[in-house]
């Protein structure tokens, strides 16, 4: 291994970062354990034998914060032994008293145990991420009495609070999808979706309940995905399931759904009765697990040219049989696949970020003296294989990179990999600003397909519908057979998600390529209210860090401005998010809004504060938000989706111009003008997708493609960050830059990209 990245290449993973400082991947935790006892070892082997239940800690201190009184115990099924003194550990801040560090609770920390490279769990969630929801990972050096156990990987938990976050709910059906006594070799109850009857016991060995009720969901499940595959999506989040199937294939990761004992998945069925996956223990993934269920992987070879379809004539995995016999979700399967490889592995990007990650963790590896494997091991393992050694389980570890690399040569010489698929440009929509209940109608340029189809819905979260998209003249798509798709979509609601799926007889593509995960948004209003004195001027509905209220609590804020000369008496006047109930929130009696001034509402349902705090709180993924007057007459509106943390929605300029997302201005002028930036107010020729972006981006051009021009990139400091010529249809970079909102130009016109 040579390090031949600078510092400066782990900082740029900042990229990857959450609000929560617990999972920041630039930051290895420090989490300190006390015990009374002196021999808290061997209390926690023998609750770990016995009954499993937690031992007290007199405290647990993380990053310099102190619980009492906290909850410890050792989890694990192969990574664990009573003999050795790195076993990972299970902390619950609140089994004895009502603790919480940030929003957490659980705290689940890896010894990694098979991992030379100290890299497998936590760079393998970060790929994860880009396509499904995913634990945020990170390392943490952990203390016992004062003294260095070693460093762990640190993973988030999959718990109520995990599901409730992502899918918005807690109470539904919530499945753990391995053996409750742990899989081994002599495994025959395995959790593999297969229909086994309507007894519910014969699926108790097999699964873990981890809600209240459920057994007739789970059952009910299997025995649709067997008889009934073409409606298996009424019970199932198909779409997710394709890219965990992809992905565990890609990565070779076996100990999971498509290994021996077909495990390692949560479901959850959210509110709309469809089952989600969740991949967790990732700690085995890039070739570590060998036995796939049919046999083992002997070397690293095999592993390189592991089927790609691997168990799809098998009825043992249910999930692949089924799944692949329907060409439709095969194509989008390989779909998936590719822009897997394509974004992650044929790139190198995969490398890069276990390079700087390994550079983070350097000398926190070297004060590990409890490692399973040597130092020499943990410089060698990302690209070189490692035979023997380590702790339970021994065998070979392939190097990352000799696996991941021979892999994507070996799939990317397969005619599967190979096809021509359809190629999704130009995606324009009749009317830029929409009102709610008009007609518009989406087009897009398509090539190489023989079906396209639009999936779209109006509610976060909920499943999308799929519509077929025509190229016959008679569907507002230009002339028939012109290579123009097209489709007239009544927008019923503040929002739109949607995506584009085309395919041919031997492959499918998606816009964006990570759809359903990541989508396109159109956003529409009531009504368009004239800009009159008063006005929205600016929200921001993800506030982590930004200002916090007089009760020091980081709340959703919204901001007024008075345009106007005179002051203007808000008593009488409403704001809500509900377009059935206009009057919400009345403004309180003596409110005002000075003349050329800003008025700040928090939007927290805490009306009991001191200050203006209305009776509703704002939705990061999409809202609507009215100013409403006495007579029930929207004064001014707003319809967004998909807020980033900490950048906020405002006029620009400031109190007359149309909404943009921006740095927040808190009880200030909206300004999106820097030192060397013009004021961004020239037409947009081309969009940007997707926008958000996490890894990569693309330019979509509306008309023709400018040759010879620069792309240049700059941060809200009006610092430039970026310069090249233009390249048509090629993807730009971000996987090292840190969250935030970016300025494009190219000649004369501007875009705004969100980075995060």
């Amino acid at each position: 291994m040579k390090y031949f990245f600078s510092t400066l290449l782990f900082l740029g993973l900042a990229s990857f970062n959450y609000a929560q400082d617990l999972y920041d991947l630039n930051t290895i935790q420090t989490i300190e354990i006390s015990f009374a006892e002196d021999n808290w070892d061997q209390l926690l082997d023998l609750e770990k034998a016995g009954d499993g239940n937690y031992i007290m800690a007199q405290s647990v201190t993380i990053n310099g914060i102190v619980f009492d009184s906290v909850g410890v115990k050792y989890k694990g099924n192969s990574t664990y032994n009573a003999n050795q003194i790195k076993n990972p550990f299970h902390i619950e801040l609140d089994t004895y008293k009502d603790h919480i560090y940030e929003s957490y609770t659980d705290i689940k920390l890896s010894n990694v145990a098979k991992d030379p490279s100290f890299l497998r769990e936590v760079l393998s969630y970060q790929i994860l991420g880009q396509y499904m929801d995913a634990p945020r990972s990170n390392y943490a050096n952990v203390y016992v009495n004062g003294i260095l156990i070693g460093l762990y990987s640190n993973s988030e938990s999959i718990s109520k609070k995990f599901v409730d976050d992502r899918f918005g709910s807690k109470d539904k059906t919530f499945i753990k999808c391995n053996p409750p006594d742990g899989a081994g070799p002599q495994s025959s109850d395995l959790p593999n979706l297969v229909y086994l009857g309507q007894d519910s016991t014969n699926y108790y060995d097999a699964y873990e309940l981890k809600s209240d009720a459920g057994w007739q969901d789970l059952i009910d499940l299997c025995e649709l995905l067997e008889t009934d595959v073409e409606n298996i999506g009424t019970m199932l989040d198909v779409d997710r399931v394709l890219w965990m199937l992809a992905y565990n294939n890609a990565l070779v990761n076996l100990d999971s759904y498509i290994g021996q004992f077909v495990q390692n998945y949560y479901l959850y069925r959210d509110d709309y009765g469809r089952f989600i996956p969740v991949i967790w223990d990732l700690n085995e993934s890039f070739g570590r697990f060998s036995a796939t269920g049919s046999g083992n992987l002997q070397n690293t070879t095999a592993k390189q040219q592991m089927d790609y379809l691997l168990h799809d004539g098998d009825a043992d995995f249910p999930l692949m049989q089924q799944l692949m016999s329907v060409p439709m979700y095969k194509k989008m399967y390989l779909a998936h696949y590719k822009t897997i490889l394509l974004e992650n592995f044929s790139n190198s990007a995969y490398f890069t970020t276990g390079q700087a990650l390994q550079i983070l963790i350097d000398e926190a590896v070297q004060a590990d003296n409890n490692k399973f494997f040597s130092y020499a091991n943990f410089i060698d393992n990302l690209e070189s294989d490692i035979n023997g050694g380590g702790g339970p389980g021994g065998g070979s570890t392939p190097g990352i990179s000799n696996l991941m690399d021979g892999r994507v040569d070996y799939l990317f010489g397969l005619s599967a990999f190979s096809q021509t698929a359809p190629e999704i440009s130009d995606i324009t929509l009749s009317t830029a600003n929409p009102i709610i209940d008009e007609t518009l109608t989406i087009r897009a340029t398509i090539a190489s397909t023989n079906a396209v189809y639009l999936g779209y819905r109006t509610e976060a979260r909920a499943p999308f519908t799929r519509l077929a998209m025509y190229d016959d003249g008679m569907h507002d798509d230009g002339a028939a057979n012109d290579g123009v798709f097209g489709i007239q979509l009544e927008i019923e609601n503040a929002f739109t998600q949607y995506y584009i799926y085309a395919e041919n007889e031997v492959a499918g593509m998606f816009s964006p390529q990570r759809a359903e995960y990541e989508y396109h948004t159109i956003t529409a209003t009531i009504s368009e209210p004239d800009i009159g004195d008063l006005v929205i001027n600016e929200l921001l509905a993800s506030n982590d860090a930004i200002q916090a209220d007089a009760a020091g609590e980081f709340d959703d804020w919204i901001e007024l401005y008075n345009n106007g000369s005179t002051d203007i008496d808000l008593e009488g006047y409403f704001l809500s998010d509900d377009s059935e109930n206009l009057m919400k929130w009345p403004f309180p009696e003596g409110a005002s809004i000075a003349a050329n001034a800003y008025l700040i509402i928090w939007a927290d349902e805490d009306e009991n504060q001191s200050g203006l705090h209305a009776n509703f709180k704002l939705a990061a993924t999409a809202e609507s938000l009215f100013l409403v007057d006495a007579s029930g007459t929207i004064v001014d509106e707003v319809s967004f989706a998909d807020q980033t943390a900490d950048i906020s929605y405002g006029r620009y300029p400031n109190g007359t111009g149309s909404f943009q997302t921006m740095t927040p201005t808190f009880n200030a002028e909206n300004n999106l003008s820097t030192n060397t930036l013009e004021p961004l107010v020239n037409l947009i020729e081309f969009s940007v997708y997707p926008n958000p972006a996490r890894e990569v981006f693309y330019l979509d051009f509306k008309d023709t493609f400018l040759d010879e021009q620069l792309v240049l990139i700059y941060d809200l400091n009006g610092k430039e960050i970026y310069r090249n010529k233009l390249i048509q249809d090629v993807a730009i970079d971000v996987s090292d830059w840190s969250s935030g909102l970016y300025v494009l130009k190219i000649g004369e016109a501007c875009a705004r990209l969100i980075v995060q």
